[in-house]
């Protein structure tokens, strides 16, 4: 009668050790059935389930790995698996999996101890955990550190709101930022980017910049702070604030475009999806001057954003149609989801104001950045403690993977 067994080894990692396991399984011919391995600081965890067919010995088997495994350095365990039990795993396979990503710039016991707890709560089984962000030093400053970790869970939440809710409530409370996605094969073949500018490229909102040049910064800022967290309609208060800029002077253009600073890691994170396949586009409410400065320094594909009129060297603080405002960040999504011949669900759009939730609802992974109350709560995913190379995470893509 054929047996099924569970072989388990740890220890020290050894090169030619699956060669040396399999081939004393090959001798006494057995199949396999499921293999895994993980090497945390050079220890091995390494498990495989095997069958073994009607005629043989499971005893010589046993003996043979033994042996192997003394020399090796390894501790050995066999356990029995019924039937029954193999086929309750082969079912398994048919429940959903997500993605649960940790990211954070230092990974605590605290952080993993409450993520995981909230995913058996919820009923889901973690059955792989990776670290997708690459080994620091002990001394490497806070601003300069980053760390990921990456959960394979499988099972159906039964409440995904409650689930999402807690996952919020944890992020705020220590300072850590978690993905939660369902694990699908568009998750890794998406190819086209599109990004809010204004304190989501840029860490500035160019609007109020200007306002201060004009001696009206805390009023205009006022009006955008309303406007991003959802207050005002978007286009009526773009208006308001644009009339209030009449007069300036065009070459203070030129000082605060020059003033800009791109937010942490959007080099590093086009440079990635350059690298990859990717089209970029801005999609922004903010203005054109500004925005093609920043396509020019991250080598972005296209640029959608609001024109400031300009006459006879000053700015006339008249709106030109149409506005791009969040109905227009959608239109013009699914415009150039369309133009690529890609599927929304292969995209992803990133922003942090209210008039970006339309296109981050509708693109298959939208990422409130640095978002205001409102926008984290209302969008499928959010970084807030990592720069914007925190997306690659989502991505699945390790460190190792890439230029960074």
């Amino acid at each position: 009668m054929r047996e099924i067994v569970l072989i388990n080894l740890t220890g020290p990692d050894r090169p030619g050790l699956t060669a040396s396991v399999t081939g004393a399984l090959a001798r006494c011919g057995a199949g396999i059935l499921d293999i895994g391995q993980a090497v945390v600081h050079d220890i091995l965890s390494f498990g495989i389930l095997v069958e073994v067919p009607a005629g043989s010995e499971l005893s010589i088997l046993q003996k043979e790995l033994l042996l192997v495994a003394h020399g090796l350095g390894q501790q050995v365990r066999f356990t029995s698996v019924s039937e029954a039990e193999y086929a309750a795993w082969v079912a398994d396979q048919g429940k959903p999996r997500y993605i649960v990503t940790l990211m954070t710039r230092r990974v605590t016991a605290a952080q993993l101890e409450r993520v995981s707890a909230i995913t058996a709560r919820h009923g889901l089984e973690i059955e792989q955990i990776d670290r997708l962000s690459g080994r620091l030093p002990l001394d490497t400053p806070e601003a300069r550190s980053k760390g990921c970790i990456e959960f394979s869970v499988r099972g159906e939440p039964a409440d995904p709101a409650a689930l999402r809710a807690e996952f919020l409530l944890t992020a705020q409370e220590l300072n850590v930022d978690i993905g939660f996605q369902l694990d699908t094969l568009f998750r890794r073949i998406r190819r086209l980017a599109v990004f809010d500018m204004d304190s989501t490229l840029i860490e500035a909102e160019v609007i109020d910049e200007l306002a201060k040049a004009a001696g009206i910064g805390d009023k205009v800022a006022a009006i955008t702070e309303r406007a991003m967290r959802g207050e005002l309609d978007f286009c009526a208060s773009f208006k308001e604030r644009l009339a209030l800029l009449k007069g300036l002077p065009e070459e203070v253009l030129a000082e605060i475009g020059a003033s800009l600073r791109l937010t942490e890691g959007a080099e590093v994170l086009f440079a990635e999806l350059r690298r990859l396949g990717y089209k970029t586009a801005i999609l922004s409410g903010g203005f054109s001057y500004f925005a093609r400065q920043v396509q020019a320094k991250l080598g972005i594909d296209y640029v959608f954003a609001n024109e400031l009129e300009i006459v006879d060297g000053k700015v006339t603080g008249v709106a030109v149609e149409p506005i791009v405002d969040g109905q227009r960040k959608a239109d013009l999504l699914r415009q150039l989801a369309a133009r690529e011949g890609l599927s929304l669900e292969q995209t992803i759009a990133v922003g942090d104001g209210a008039n970006d939730l339309p296109m981050l609802g509708l693109a298959g992974l939208g990422v409130a950045f640095r978002a205001k109350p409102l926008v984290r709560q209302s969008a499928r995913q959010a970084i807030s403690n990592l720069g914007l190379d925190g997306i690659l995470y989502l991505l699945g893509y390790r460190d190792r993977d890439g230029i960074r």
